[in-house]
């Protein structure tokens, strides 16, 4: 029987979310580590329905997947998109504020004796399914059913691991907010109000959609996001969440978004500025099964 990709991935959206990234207490293995997030996605009391996803930092894991985030992403211009890997991730989720605040200190004290908690953002989903220019998030996203195959190694001593990119993305609202709906079209490629691919004549170059879509020997390589939006009224931006079977097409993704190779900048980049960059490895059920305490 083939491994399962971790359910939480895809499990329908819901509104509030947690995330968390981890570093290795002095003298912890690896092997306590994974301990500790498996005993996260144990039941907890009165804790309500959560989604529980556990990465780890690739160079942690074997097989090899995926290789950490530790060199910035430098466009030609001076654009750079930072490296802040760390050795784990937590991305709780639910419906209900009360019990994911209850949730994550919970899980914050099974981790504790273990790891330090690096980073801390909370999000939520934004106008169902927009993120906060005002668009439509993961409108090329595969359907539910088929997204195992996009995000999940199929087969092999990897199967059902999967790679996530986790950046956090800080918008400058206002600058993007005074362009007309036209020019924000322009710089995303896809109309505002129903997220149609413009045509060729009119989707510049230097389009989100444009720099995003990844191809190789003429096959269009997918990746399935789980974006939500994050911060305060004053702060605030995109936590980017990307799952796929294989790093290249994450990894190219951010290389074209800085113009790596040709100068080509994405032009969403001029309104938004990626404030931290890490990839991990999210295990199948039954290999965190093995290594739960």
């Amino acid at each position: 029987m083939a491994p399962t990709p971790q359910p939480g991935i895809f499990a329908a959206a819901l509104a509030e979310h947690a995330y968390l990234e981890f570093d290795r207490r002095p003298g912890v293995d690896a092997r306590e580590l994974f301990a500790a997030l498996t005993a996260v996605g144990e039941p907890m009391p009165a804790a309500g329905a959560i989604n529980v996803v556990v990465g780890v930092r690739p160079s942690l894991w074997e097989p090899v997947v995926a290789t950490d985030f530790t060199e910035p992403v430098a466009g030609p211009d001076g654009f750079t998109m930072p490296a802040t890997q760390h050795d784990a991730w937590l991305w709780l989720s639910g419906a209900d504020r009360t019990a994911l605040f209850d949730y994550t200190r919970a899980a914050l004290a099974v981790l504790d004796p273990v790891a330090i908690c690096a980073s801390e953002v909370s999000g939520w989903v934004y106008h169902h399914d927009r993120d906060l220019t005002g668009f439509i998030d993961g409108t090329e996203n595969p359907p539910r059913s088929l997204a195992p195959t996009v995000a999940a190694v199929a087969e092999g001593p990897a199967a059902g691991c999967c790679v996530a990119l986790i950046q956090q993305w800080r918008h400058d609202s206002g600058a993007f907010e005074v362009l007309s709906v036209a020019e924000q079209e322009a710089v995303i490629g896809r109309t505002k109000a129903d997220s149609v691919e413009l045509d060729d004549a009119h989707k510049p170059p230097t389009s989100h959609v444009a720099r995003t879509v990844i191809e190789k020997d003429g096959e269009e390589l997918k990746i399935f996001r789980r974006n939500t939006a994050y911060g305060s009224v004053r702060e605030h931006g995109t936590m980017f969440v990307g799952f796929c079977a294989q790093q290249y097409p994450l990894a190219e993704m951010l290389r074209r978004m800085a113009g790596v190779g040709d100068g080509v900048r994405d032009a969403l980049t001029r309104y938004t500025a990626p404030v931290t960059g890490a990839y991990y490895v999210i295990p199948p059920v039954e290999a965190l099964a093995r290594l739960a305490p």
